[in-house]
C-alpha cells in the first residue's frame, strides 16, 4: 500500500515513522512513558528521573519538563504537591485540576499560569520572577509510589507543547519486567 501512495505522502509516512523511532522512552516508579520526539532529553539532574527541554515557541524561550520519583511514601501527597505547584505562581489564574485514569493508573493533572517564582536550590528559594509563564503537571499513582511530571515555561511555549504533554500522559503505563 505504501508503494501506491503519492511521493509526498510516502515521504510524510516515512517522516512519521522516523519521528516515532526518535521518541524517548523513560521509566520510574514502576511506570514507563514516551516523551514527544520534539522534546530533547537533557543531562541527568539531582532528584529527577528525567529532564526534557521543550522547544521554544516563536519569539519565546524554551521550557522544561522534569520527571520526579522519590520512592514509595516519599515526596508528599498528591494534594500537597498540587498546592505547592500552585503557590509557585504569583498573580496566578485559577488552577485547572482534573483527574483521569490512564492504562489503569490514576493521574491527577494541573494547569496554572501567571508569574512563576522559579524555585530552585536546596531550599527552593525563588530564582527570580518570570511573568507570563505556565505549568502543566501530572502526578501518577504508580505501583512504586508517586511519579511527578512538571512542565514549566513561557505560556506560548507550553501552549505549543500542550498536545505533546497530553500524548506523554496518555503513553504512561505500568512497566513490565524485561526477560
Amino acid at each position: 500500500m505504501l508503494l501506491r501512495m503519492r511521493p509526498w505522502v510516502r515521504g510524510l509516512a516515512a517522516f512519521s515513522v522516523a519521528a516515532i523511532a526518535l521518541a524517548v522512552e523513560g521509566s520510574a516508579g514502576g511506570v514507563r512513558w514516551t516523551a514527544p520526539p520534539r522534546w530533547q532529553a537533557a543531562a541527568p539532574r539531582p532528584m529527577r528521573a528525567a529532564t526534557y527541554t521543550i522547544p521554544a515557541a516563536a519569539g519565546s524561550e524554551a521550557g522544561g519538563c522534569g520527571v520526579f520519583f522519590f520512592g514509595k511514601g516519599q515526596g508528599g501527597s498528591v494534594e500537597e504537591n498540587l498546592n505547592r505547584w500552585e503557590t509557585q505562581f504569583e498573580s496566578a489564574t485559577k488552577p485547572k485540576r482534573s483527574e483521569q485514569t490512564v492504562h489503569g493508573l490514576r493521574v491527577r493533572r494541573m494547569d496554572v499560569s501567571g508569574t512563576y517564582l522559579a524555585p530552585g536550590g536546596p531550599m527552593m528559594q525563588s530564582q527570580g520572577k518570570k511573568p507570563g509563564w505556565r505549568l502543566l503537571g501530572a502526578i501518577v499513582e504508580a505501583p512504586e509510589g508517586l511519579v511527578f511530571f512538571k512542565c514549566v515555561g513561557p505560556a506560548a511555549t507550553i501552549a505549543k507543547a500542550e498536545r505533546e504533554f497530553d500524548a506523554l500522559v496518555a503513553s504512561i503505563s505500568v512497566a513490565t519486567a524485561k526477560a
